[in-house]
């Protein structure tokens, strides 16, 4: 095992700025405070540039090795938290009621700005390495709007790599695959309209309620029946609004859901047979169907040499064979998406060890591992081979 001396030094600084970000948490593009800070330690620990407001609130710094030419690695981190209310009791628990780091993005930061201050003092690489701190992964797609301002281009990056806290997976061990890693995530709502009137005379309406149901039931064979049971794809419905009274069967239902996918094959065929299955129901029970589909994140791909140096750094931090290189895919989402379909690189996971899960009220980053991801983070920039 080689977790820098530096890291492990850094660990109880860091968990200090980990716990004052988890105890001011902000949301989506609105993180001005947290973007402040992050932007206050890079200026501290001596980055070449630091750059505020990419993608809307994103922050960026630039630091240069001094062994010569090579690639510009970028390193990223999500800043946002999540609309819950925190149910940990820590003392440090969140001060803003209604928001909550429920999904480890305030370790992340600390792990990436104890890279940071690590890197900017040492500089024993070749290259540059950009530290990116990103907002709005929750859903807003922010990784997608610092690609589109500019983001690889702006800083030259050659190759960029993302790193996710993962319970369950013991503290401080790594997992990863090559491929198609997290899910694209698509929304859909449908519509379905009939003919409302009294509950006591069915015959005289055609009841939307009866069709929205049917195709609650039928949506499940886009999964069973028309995707390769090799592939992966999930259909779930998440809401079903219908009617105000007992006795009134109303004029329309409302379904809405998501669909998950690995690959673009399975995308563009969920799509397709979500409308088709969509207005064959309905049809079927004399309703009309209107069928919104909107889409989400792509999926997150990792480029198979660069999960190979992943792995490689991986392996100096925690030894030989202890990385897992076949890691199961997750049906979640990503917005590291957008930056993989724009530089090669990859995602990997961090082990937080035996805790609640993601997006829980009582989930909480494990500081323990804090040393292992600044080490995971300085290998990855100390390994650019130099021109």
């Amino acid at each position: 095992m080689a977790i820098l001396n530096s890291a492990a030094e850094l660990k109880a600084e860091a968990s200090e700025w980990r716990r004052h970000l988890h105890q001011n948490p902000e949301i989506m593009f609105d993180v001005h405070d947290t973007a402040a800070f992050v932007t206050d330690k890079l200026k501290a620990f001596g980055c070449d540039e630091v750059v505020t407001g990419l993608g809307r609130t994103g922050v960026v710094a630039v630091i240069a090795g001094n062994r010569g030419e090579g690639d510009t690695i970028g390193l990223r981190s999500d800043m946002d938290a999540l609309p819950i209310k925190e149910a940990t009791g820590k003392d440090y628990a969140s001060l803003r009621a209604g928001k909550m780091h429920a999904c480890g993005h305030d370790g992340h930061m600390a792990m990436l700005l104890g890279a940071a201050k690590y890197l900017a003092e040492t500089r024993n690489f070749a290259g540059k390495a950009v530290v990116i701190f990103q907002p709005a992964e929750e859903g807003g797609g922010g990784g997608n709007e610092m690609v589109k301002d500019g983001l690889m281009e702006r800083f030259g990056i050659d190759r960029v790599y993302g790193m996710h806290n993962w319970p369950n997976l013991p503290a401080g061990e790594f997992a990863i695959r090559s491929g198609p890693f997290f899910a694209a995530t698509d929304e859909f709502n449908i519509v379905i309209e009939g003919k409302g009137g009294h509950a006591a005379m069915p015959h005289n309406t055609v009841d939307p309620i009866v069709a929205g149901a049917s195709l609650v039931q039928a949506l499940q064979s886009i999964a069973s029946r028309n995707v390769d049971p090799i592939s992966s794809i999930v259909v779930s419905v998440t809401k079903f609004n219908a009617g105000h009274a007992h006795n009134v069967i109303p004029e329309k239902v409302e379904l809405a859901g998501t669909l998950r996918s690995l690959v673009a094959e399975t995308r563009e065929l969920g799509e397709q047979r979500l409308y088709e299955t969509a207005q064959g129901v309905a049809s079927a029970h004399g309703c009309k169907a209107d069928v919104r589909f909107r889409r989400g994140y792509p999926v997150t791909v990792n480029h198979d040499v660069h999960t190979a140096l992943a792995v490689e750094a991986a392996e100096h931090v925690v030894g030989k064979g202890q990385v897992d290189t076949d890691a199961r895919p997750s049906m979640g989402g990503e917005d590291f998406s957008y930056m993989l379909e724009s530089r090669p690189g990859s995602m990997i996971l961090i082990g937080n060890g035996d805790s609640a899960g993601l997006h829980h009220p009582e989930y909480d980053f494990n500081d323990d591992i804090i040393p292992f991801g600044i080490s995971y983070w300085a290998q990855l920039v100390e390994s650019n081979p130099v021109r």
